[in-house]
């Protein structure tokens, strides 16, 4: 993934976009789905006692960022694609509507922009498609990027935000400049590791900053009053850029004036 062209000189390079619950909001529903679905699939699949399954479920999400790591940490072994269409293959879809306001926001801004996300490609696609954002980024760095087939190692473990590796691998993978790159995430343990990694991060879904956050936006759609940074070019570059008018408005007038 190789940095795009030129932007309008301002404070970032890059705009760095969790995709579940930070581009659209919580109350869909597919989040708890998604949930029922990986509980469902410890049961039929895995063997997991059920009366046991919402305590495991939830401690190897806070321990290893997805049930699905933890899983794996645990010894327990199945194919990612097969867990993936299991989990994402009937979530209520249907709830996601195309979004033109969060759609003219993104089109507005002169940085690249790319989607990083714990989620598979195939749900990561079907939900910017939702949202009618398919054609908003540059790039998805998802579970099939970090997590490459071909890795040995994928069998074994997952790599995942918020471990600070994963950060690592798609800062270096989208040839990202930490220091002009701003992340977008509802997680507060991802936006901590986020800000670790040397990124300006902003907390999605909440009014109040917490503890890594540079910004904290109630809504997606605040973008622009609370970052108006990102439309604006810094004060330096704006005065280049209006020295560079002139120097041009100058040479046509006396280009004119010879003609």
């Amino acid at each position: 993934m190789e940095a795009a062209g030129s932007f309008n000189g301002g404070k970032y390079d890059c705009l760095l976009f969790d995709l579940d619950d930070t581009l659209y909001p919580l109350s869909t529903g597919i989040n708890i789905a998604c949930r029922r679905k990986i509980e469902e699939y410890m049961l039929k699949y895995l063997n997991v006692e059920e009366s046991e399954i919402p305590r495991i479920c939830l401690d190897l999400y806070r321990e290893y960022g997805t049930t699905m790591a933890g899983l794996k940490v645990l010894g327990y072994e199945f194919d990612n694609d097969e867990f993936h269409e299991y989990v994402h293959g009937s979530l209520p879809y249907e709830t996601l509507k195309l979004d033109p306001v969060l759609r003219n926001l993104l089109l507005s801004t002169p940085q690249r922009k790319i989607v990083f996300t714990n989620s598979d490609r195939a749900h990561a696609v079907r939900v910017l498609k939702k949202l009618g954002l398919e054609d908003c980024f540059e790039g998805i760095i998802c579970f099939e990027t970090l997590n490459h087939p071909d890795d040995p190692l994928s069998k074994a473990r997952i790599r995942c935000k918020p471990a600070i590796e994963a950060f690592e691998a798609a800062i270096s993978i989208a040839n990202l400049d930490p220091n002009r790159t701003i992340f977008f995430d509802d997680s507060t343990r991802n936006i901590a590791s986020g800000k670790a990694a040397g990124l300006h991060t902003v907390i999605v879904g909440r009014s109040e900053l917490i503890a890594g956050a540079d910004y904290a936006l109630r809504s997606i759609h605040n973008m622009k009053e609370a970052l108006p940074e990102i439309w604006e070019p810094e004060p330096e570059k704006q005065k280049q850029q209006q020295q560079h008018d002139q120097t041009l408005q100058s040479t046509a007038v006396e280009t004119a004036v010879r003609a």
